[in-house]
């Protein structure tokens, strides 16, 4: 029996022309696993990738109804993901196709950190910093 992990509880959210071909280059070339896709045709409804290292993003496909309560535009989101494998990420990266914007360099809080686009235009920061310890 697998053991379950609980969920993020906090899911950054992004909006693509083309859903499925975000979703499998996130995949291919970041290295998120894909958990659940609901869609139909070539609409993406909802999907959620999980980042190995924890957490996730939601994606689905741009709507363009005049009621949409969800009105993100593709290639406006940024997002940090955490990982102790920072170069083996780039290198899977440029090998996947992202646009590199600024290649790994360590920084002078002690990350390691380099950021990437996909093809919607979203940026991508992954990095080694894993934030504050927060008071209990």
């Amino acid at each position: 029996m697998s053991e379950m992990t609980p969920a993020p509880q906090v899911w950054p959210t992004l909006r693509a022309d083309d859903a499925y071909g975000l979703i499998r280059f996130l995949v291919d070339a970041f290295g998120f696993e894909e958990t659940v896709v609901h869609g139909d045709g070539t609409t993406v409804n909802h999907a959620e990738l999980a980042w190995p290292e924890g957490g996730g993003v939601m994606l689905g496909s741009v709507r363009d109804v005049p009621d949409d309560p969800w009105p993100l535009r593709p290639g406006g989101s940024g997002s940090y993901v955490v990982t102790d494998h920072v170069d083996d990420v780039h290198a899977r990266a440029v090998k996947g196709g992202a646009v590199i914007v600024r290649p790994p360099f360590d920084t002078d809080y002690g990350s390691r950190d380099f950021t990437a686009r996909d093809p919607e235009g979203n940026l991508w920061s992954f990095g080694t910093y894993r934030g504050e310890p927060r008071r209990t």
